[in-house]
């Protein structure tokens, strides 16, 4: 027997949407393993930078890794034996070669979704809505659709995003669909919104479990859990971040998808004045996932330059938008 079905440390952030994303996780693994109890589980909740601090704007703090560098060294330095990410808070461009992601688990609906206080969609928002969000991404893509109403910023967790939605400091506010659904509380959402018009960040609604890459016991341990398609599309999408060297904070859309035997790979890009600049597809085979990451990547550079793409990397100027017409 190895010595993870005697005992498993897991480490996770603290908020309720990272503990029903271990919670998930635990209920695989005690499917694929059922020998495995719950008293073999220690749960260990690690506050991250990305936590501590809910006034700055993560992009001025260093971007969302703050959120999973903690967890990285309790596993680099042996005190937990896991650590379960969402994966795009994950910069693709930091990929430490002591760790590695043991197994995807399968991808939630990766859309965006829309809470508004009118049970509206977002085209019927009135001007001047008041919108709120933490991201860059989502707030070029409001700006590309709608410069009639004003974004400002939102952090907190999504209970706190929700409060102050209820508060009325908010009359919108956009989420993610899969952290909703992770938390039922998706019977709040008054609009899923399009991948049309809101192409989601690489990797969300995808779960990654990461481990000490020189632990082979803990990799094969870790294996059986892994959703392969899952695994496939989220890489395919990293890979573009990594190969045009974005960070998780760019206002950049990915989303690779499998159907009818292959790999189908859109990627949009604003300016942050909510321009779209760069958008194309691309199809490969099932097990090109990588290439066709690199492919897209490459079109990305020869359609906009490796200089665009770093100055995207940050917004200089306020987050918060209002139309001055």
């Amino acid at each position: 027997m190895t010595n993870y079905k005697k005992r498993l440390i897991i480490g996770t952030r603290g908020s309720k949407l990272a503990i029903a994303q271990t919670t998930g996780f635990i209920e695989k693994l005690i499917k694929v393993y059922p020998d495995i109890s719950g008293n073999n589980i220690e749960t260990k909740i690690i506050k991250t930078s990305g936590d501590q601090n809910q006034s700055i704007r993560l992009d001025q703090m260093g971007g969302k890794g703050l959120f999973a560098k903690e967890i990285e060294k309790e596993i680099l330095n042996q005190s937990i034996d896991i650590g379960i990410h969402s994966m795009k808070d994950l910069p693709a461009t930091e990929d430490k070669e002591e760790l590695s992601i043991g197994c995807w688990l399968e991808r939630f609906d990766p859309r965006d979704a829309l809470l508004s206080n009118q049970n509206i969609t977002f085209h019927e928002l009135s001007k001047p809505a008041v919108v709120g969000t933490s991201s860059i991404r989502r707030r070029s893509q409001v700006l590309n659709l709608r410069k009639d109403i004003s974004i400002q910023v939102l952090r907190g967790n999504v209970d706190t995003r929700i409060q102050k939605l209820n508060e009325g400091k908010y009359d919108a506010i956009i989420l993610s669909l899969a952290g909703l659904q992770r938390l039922k509380l998706d019977h709040l959402i008054t609009h899923c919104l399009s991948t049309d018009d809101f192409l989601p960040a690489s990797c969300q609604g995808a779960v990654g479990v990461q481990y000490n890459t020189s632990n082979q016991e803990l990799e094969s341990f870790l294996a059986p859990l892994n959703h392969k398609t899952t695994e496939r599309v989220c890489l395919a999408e990293r890979e573009v971040l990594k190969y045009i060297k974005a960070n998780c904070n760019s206002p950049i859309g990915l989303l690779a998808e499998e159907k009818d035997n292959k790999i189908i790979m859109n990627c949009e890009i604003f300016d942050h004045s909510g321009n779209k600049i760069f958008s194309d597809s691309m199809t490969k085979n099932l097990n090109e996932s990588i290439q066709l990451g690199q492919n897209m990547g490459e079109k990305v550079l020869n359609s906009l330059g490796q200089k665009l793409i770093n100055e995207l990397d940050n917004l200089k100027d306020d987050f918060d938008y209002t139309s001055k017409n």
